[in-house]
């Protein structure tokens, strides 16, 4: 006897078995769909140099987003012409989710109103994953010049440029970068006359004003929170909306009495533009669950930020909110970068 039944299988059988089969089949694609991201390592894009702020925090996350991904994710510093290199290449990445940015307020708000030609578009080039932190600028006085000169506020400052038209000169990190527009719009704001001077790198920039080269700088207030403490610089006040948490009784500048004054430095993730809605779902999951990691939550709180994780589309519109007012920022102070 054949071990095999040659039989002709009843048709009702037959359909009944292919629809079971069928729906066996159904039901594993789903959770293929659904569970199958990610599935091979993951690249986090820092378009700045290693060992800055970014690049610390970006690893740091790298660390604790593993275990729930599920897969390693590989931190690369891609620098150059202001974020626009790092960025540019993740804006050409497949759209699946593997290739990450850690954007900024300088990539995703201003470079778009400052580089004529960027090799990407700030808002369909990128998918937001969530915010990160949201850090207050600082304007900080040389000490020795401040002491000389009774500049104990930004009233006394925005007189004494009055005074002396044309000879007080601030630093800052690079043309077109935070530090200065923050310059450029005291100027517009009180009607005055300071000089811009550029550095490579905010520490550079830092160095100047400590050797009194330069009167005054806008710097990220986690950075120079050392410096105010230690009496090497006098802070006048912070340039957010709201006050600091690192430093609650310093004044905002709009506060301090200059209108229309709100900048600071944000960053936060984006994956390439177009990603599906299911990989982003994941990547912020993650990176939210991150964010409240005890280790995490101490180096954003030490850089000054104490936000919590905004969904995709809030951070979406936290952007598009950041280019309309960043567009009027380049406009009225006619910041240049070159």
């Amino acid at each position: 006897m054949s071990m095999f039944n040659t039989g002709r299988i009843p048709a009702s059988k037959w359909v009944g078995a292919f629809a079971m089969t069928a729906a066996c089949l159904g039901f594993g694609q789903a959770s293929l769909a659904q569970g199958g991201y990610p599935s091979k390592p993951i690249q986090f894009v820092v378009p700045y140099a290693p060992g800055g702020p970014l690049d610390n925090v970006a690893r740091l996350l790298a660390e604790k987003v593993q275990p729930e991904l599920g897969q390693p994710v590989v931190v690369e510093n891609r620098p150059g012409a202001g974020g626009n290199i790092g960025a540019a290449y993740v804006a050409k990445a497949a759209p699946d989710g593997y290739t990450l940015v850690m954007g900024a307020v300088a990539i995703n708000a201003i470079n778009p109103w400052l580089y004529p030609d960027l090799p990407f578009d700030p808002v369909k080039s990128f998918a937001p994953v969530t915010l990160l932190a949201s850090v207050p600028n600082v304007l900080i006085v040389n000490a020795d010049f401040a002491k000389a000169n009774n500049i104990d506020s930004v009233k006394d400052l925005v007189e004494y440029a009055k005074k002396h038209d044309g000879e007080l000169n601030f630093a800052s990190g690079g043309n077109g970068s935070a530090g200065h527009l923050a310059g450029e719009l005291l100027n517009v704001r009180e009607g005055v006359k300071t000089v811009h001077v550029p550095y490579a790198g905010a520490a550079p920039a830092k160095l100047a004003l400590l050797s009194a080269q330069v009167h005054f700088m806008f710097d990220n207030l986690a950075s120079a929170a050392g410096l105010i403490k230690d009496g090497q610089v006098k802070a006048l006040a912070v340039t957010t909306a709201e006050r600091s948490s690192i430093y609650p009784d310093l004044p905002t500048m709009q506060e301090a009495g200059v209108d229309k004054f709100d900048l600071g430095t944000w960053f936060g993730v984006f994956s390439t533009g177009g990603t599906p809605d299911e990989a982003i779902e994941v990547l912020h999951r993650a990176y939210a669950k991150a964010m409240k990691d005890p280790a995490v939550s101490k180096a954003l709180l030490a850089m000054g930020s104490d936000i919590e994780p905004n969904t995709p589309a809030e951070f979406a519109e936290m952007v598009q909110r950041e280019l309309a007012k960043y567009k009027e920022i380049v406009e009225v102070s006619g910041a240049k970068l070159f």
